[in-house]
């Protein structure tokens, strides 16, 4: 039987790129200092990746200048967002689940957690874990094992919920635990995941029917 869910927060909860231009606003403006090192394609697709892909990620991916690469992490080290964030509207099904939900969300700690907070999700998880590459050496498999440990949850009892077949879902599946790729726009085919699913209709009846 399930006992609790594992969420992923970024394109799972709310699609990024609707803030994605504000929080790297100061990025796109220190890309455009080195433009003798990017191509113009290069900057519109690195501004693409970034609603989905971790900065780290992508400036290794497109091989920043470790100038630049430093003063971006210096910069998002210490960036906020404060503004109302709106969740994808399916979201509201989740909040009527009763099962203990648990966040776990990677990213620059400052962030991530004034994202956590615009959203207004912390009070829907029993626990909100934040991971910053920059400050831990800890993986997504790191965490859902000590989460199994510390709330004694066998591999089989959980299910993780996330838009990345290959990042959340990817430690999940390793582990034994379910896999439900959330994946609204259809960016993915379904391969190495439990349920593939355009909304959350679908793990309200599997969580129904677990029951039963």
């Amino acid at each position: 039987m399930i006992k609790a869910l594992i969420f992923d927060f970024d394109n799972t909860i709310f699609p990024t790129k609707t803030i994605t231009d504000e929080v790297f606003a100061g990025v796109y403006e220190l890309m455009g200092q080195y433009s003798g090192s990017l191509s113009k394609s290069d900057i519109e697709n690195i501004q693409k990746e970034l609603a989905g892909t971790a900065f780290q990620k992508v400036a290794d991916h497109y091989h920043f200048p470790e100038e630049l690469k430093s003063k971006g992490i210096a910069l998002l080290n210490e960036t906020t967002y404060h503004k109302p964030i709106k969740t994808f509207k399916d979201y509201a099904q989740v909040r009527q689940i009763s099962l203990p939900k648990f966040l776990v969300t990677f990213g620059f700690m400052k962030l991530q957690q004034s994202k956590i907070d615009s959203a207004g999700v912390r009070n829907d998880f029993k626990e909100v874990i934040v991971v910053d590459p920059e400050l831990s050496h800890e993986t997504k498999r790191d965490v859902f094992l000590r989460l199994m440990k510390k709330y004694n949850y066998q591999a089989d009892e959980l299910i993780a919920v996330g838009d990345d077949p290959e990042a959340e879902l990817g430690a999940a599946r390793d582990l034994g635990i379910k896999t439900y790729l959330y994946d609204p726009e259809s960016h993915f085919k379904s391969k190495g995941v439990t349920w593939h699913e355009p909304h959350y209709h679908k793990l309200i009846d599997i969580l129904a029917a677990d029951r039963q």
